[in-house]
Formats: C-alpha cells, sequence, structure tokens
C-alpha cells in the first residue's frame, strides 16, 4: 500500500505516471477492473460535490465496493485516536480517501498503517489530487507540459500550493502565480517547490497583474473564499479588483491558444465571468472530468502493485 498524502513525496516519475495514467483513462476509459475485490472507504469532514463523488466513482468503475463517511460517523468523533482509528480500518479497507480541510499532519498519521493506503482529498495547505487532475487536464489539451506557461489567479490556497509542487516535479512546466498581496502562498511551499526542484523550481509569484510577464497558455483561478469560509476583513473583495478572469484578461495574458482553467465550485460574476467560463476558450468542464480519471489514477496507484 502507498499513499497519497502530498505531492512532495512524489517523485517526478511518479507524478509523471499518475498523470499519464488519468490522461489514458480520459481518453479509452477503464481497461480493466483493476480494484476489483478490494474496499475504499471515503471519510470527508467537509463540504464536497466533484472530490467526493469522482473518487466513489473511480473506485467503483475500477470493481472496488465504497463505504463513505461522514464528519461524525466515525469514533474519532468521540475520542478514539486517530492512531487506532487507522489500525482497525487497514483490518477493513485496502484505501481510505479523507478530506479535512485541516493540518495535514492528521492524514498523515491516519496514513500509519501499513495496511491502508490514504488519499489526501483536501487538507488545508494543499490539494494534491486537484493537482493531477490539473496536469491531466493541460497534458492532453496540448500533448504534453514541456514549454507551457501557467498563471493561476486569485488566493493562494490549497489549490495553489499543489499547482506549485506540481510544478516543480514536472521539468518543462512554468507556472506563475498572481495572488493579492496578504493572500500569497506560504513561502514554505515555495521553498519546498524549490527545494524538490533541485533550486530550479519555474514557480514565481507577484502581486499585481502588471508583473506578470506573458504569454500564458493557461489562466487558473479558484473560487477567493476557499471552501466557502469567510474571511476576516468584511472588506476584503477590495483586495481582489482587478483580479477577476473577463474576456480581456484572457486576451491581455493568453496566447492564440490559451485555455481557461477553474477547479470549482465557481463564484460567477466574482472570480470569474459567465463568458469565459462557459466561452470557448475554458476546459473546466474537462477538467472536472478529470477529477474522476485523477481519482482513478490515484487510487490504482496506491493500491495496485507496480506491474499488476
Amino acid at each position: 500500500m502507498r499513499n497519497l498524502i502530498s505531492l512532495a513525496d512524489l517523485t517526478p516519475a511518479e507524478l509523471d505516471r499518475i498523470v499519464r495514467r488519468a490522461v489514458f483513462f480520459g481518453r479509452e476509459g477503464v481497461d480493466r477492473r483493476s480494484l476489483a475485490g478490494k474496499q475504499v472507504g471515503v471519510y470527508f469532514r467537509k463540504s464536497s460535490t466533484r472530490t467526493r463523488t469522482s473518487f466513489w466513482s473511480a473506485a467503483t468503475r475500477l470493481g472496488a465496493d465504497v463505504i463513505t463517511y461522514g464528519p461524525n460517523e466515525l469514533q474519532l468523533s468521540t475520542g478514539e485516536t486517530v492512531e487506532d482509528t487507522s489500525r482497525v480500518l487497514g483490518q477493513y479497507l485496502d484505501a481510505l480517501v479523507v478530506r479535512t480541510n485541516e493540518d495535514v499532519e492528521e492524514i498523515r498519521r491516519l496514513g500509519s498503517s501499513p495496511d491502508l493506503a490514504v488519499v489526501n482529498a483536501l487538507s488545508l495547505d494543499e490539494h494534491p489530487t486537484q493537482a493531477i487532475a490539473d496536469l491531466a487536464t493541460l497534458t492532453e489539451r496540448f500533448g504534453s507540459l514541456d514549454g507551457l506557461h501557467l498563471l493561476a489567479v486569485g488566493e493562494g490556497n490549497s489549490s495553489g500550493a499543489a499547482l506549485a509542487l506540481a510544478t516543480a516535479l514536472s521539468p518543462g512546466l512554468r507556472l506563475t502565480l498572481l495572488c493579492p498581496s496578504g493572500y500569497e502562498v506560504p513561502k514554505d511551499k515555495l521553498d519546498l517547490a524549490d527545494e524538490l526542484a533541485g533550486g530550479k523550481a519555474a514557480v514565481t509569484q507577484v502581486t499585481h497583474p502588471d508583473e506578470v510577464e506573458g504569454p500564458v497558455d493557461a489562466v487558473y483561478t479558484s473560487r477567493w473564499q476557499t471552501m466557502g469560509v469567510a474571511k476576516a476583513n468584511p472588506d476584503w473583495l477590495k483586495d481582489f479588483e482587478g483580479f477577476q478572469i473577463d474576456d480581456a484578461f484572457l486576451d491581455r495574458f493568453g496566447g492564440p491558444d490559451a485555455v481557461f482553467l477553474h477547479d470549482l465550485p465557481a463564484v460567477r460574476g466574482q472570480e470569474v465571468t459567465d463568458e469565459v467560463l462557459d466561452g470557448p476558450r475554458s476546459v473546466a468542464w474537462r477538467q472536472a472530468y478529470h477529477k474522476m480519471t485523477a481519482a482513478m489514477a490515484v487510487l490504482e496507484w496506491c493500491v495496485v502493485s507496480p506491474g499488476n
């Protein structure tokens, strides 16, 4: 069993293998029921439309049985330790997909059983499976990540952090993070990305659109209130003025074949206009589909032995 808790735990070759498998699933469909006879748990303590459903669908399409747990359905909510929970669930399940939107260390503790593969489906500081879906979308669209320039706009949230780590593990991919001042991807994540790339990570973070060096091949955004959590500053929207993705923004920074990505859900009229999200340059809906193909690739990688 192998865990996927942070992209930083992967090698470039492992990430590339998972991404390419996701692209394969997107193009060819399921070629074998590689999880037949396996059991997968899906434990979400935070709301989810795409990630929870895509992992359920991914596991069942690959032949696994799935059990889902809500935020108060495990004895974790009554005081049982994370380690005891992991030890027990490892006797029943082959994999556990977890979303907490809290410190990733709890997920690492859940992954302490050698009999249970644990997948991080979003923690406070990283959304690794989202980045895999993003890379699969770009690979499918452009054929390769080599030479691409991705511009990620908005709050430096868990998706932005995951993109930074994914870029560090993807030679030839370039990422510019455009975040309002005070809402950047944390420095420790950027330092980790640089470390993963041996000091050569092609990740730049800026705080004003005028600092972006285009053209770019793809523009990516997320909703500005991560997980719908309200910000302390009641006037926070003023900090995001000039960061909405509309046709003029795409025309300003995008090359002739530039595409638009969004990890969804979207707050239409806030971080993106209807014209962009539903327009011809948007691949956001295909990106949402690749959340399922990424889930299939991740579960297969975690549970099935190489070569099987």
